[in-house]
């Protein structure tokens, strides 16, 4: 095992670099947001109304609606009963959250999503179809959805980079060899 498991492999298949993308922006994502307590989770930039602790529900709920949701047809999942309100829920609701609840609510999303997206690419592969589509009937692949996923990490990544250097100036691309997940 390297000290660096989040890098994407440097020769691999499609589905290899795809997921490696993907975990390595994941990972990135957690290391900004790790280790943090309620005012670190809830730290604002400028005009801004994103937090960590906000990024990290919405993420969450990003996880699960992409392999439920869009992926299987199934409902987003028993994590999301206490839903209340429009889209903007999983950001204002974090606000009231605690550490330990947002940090386990996206870590448990992502193994699910791992567990959901492994057994997947095992029956089928980037190309089966998911259950989502277009108003003409057009089913989206799973490729798109984990590229969709890549994306929507992307954004909130450097978002996270900000927040994260305003909380106690933690920056950098990614982990530093050898970090290890704290909360």
């Amino acid at each position: 095992m390297t000290d660096t498991p989040w890098e994407p492999p440097l020769a691999g298949d499609e589905s290899a670099h795809l997921l490696g993308a993907l975990d390595r922006l994941r990972t990135t994502f957690r290391w900004k947001a790790d280790g943090l307590d309620e005012h670190g989770l809830r730290t604002r930039v400028g005009a801004s109304a994103l937090t960590l602790g906000r990024l990290l529900k919405h993420l969450a709920v990003v996880e699960d609606h992409m392999f439920n949701v869009k992926f299987r047809g199934k409902p987003i999942g028993s994590a999301w009963e206490d839903w209340e309100g429009g889209d903007d829920w999983p950001f204002t609701s974090a606000d009231t959250d605690s550490p330990e609840h947002l940090y386990r609510l996206w870590d448990d999303a992502v193994a699910r999503s791992r567990a959901t997206l492994a057994a997947a690419l095992a029956d089928g592969g980037l190309d089966q179809l998911a259950h989502v589509s277009t108003p003409d009937g057009r089913h989206a692949s799973l490729r798109r959805l984990v590229c969709d996923l890549i994306e929507e990490y992307g954004r909130h990544t450097g978002h996270a980079d900000l927040l994260r250097e305003a909380v106690d100036g933690r920056a950098g691309e990614d982990p530093p060899p050898g970090w290890r997940q704290v909360s």
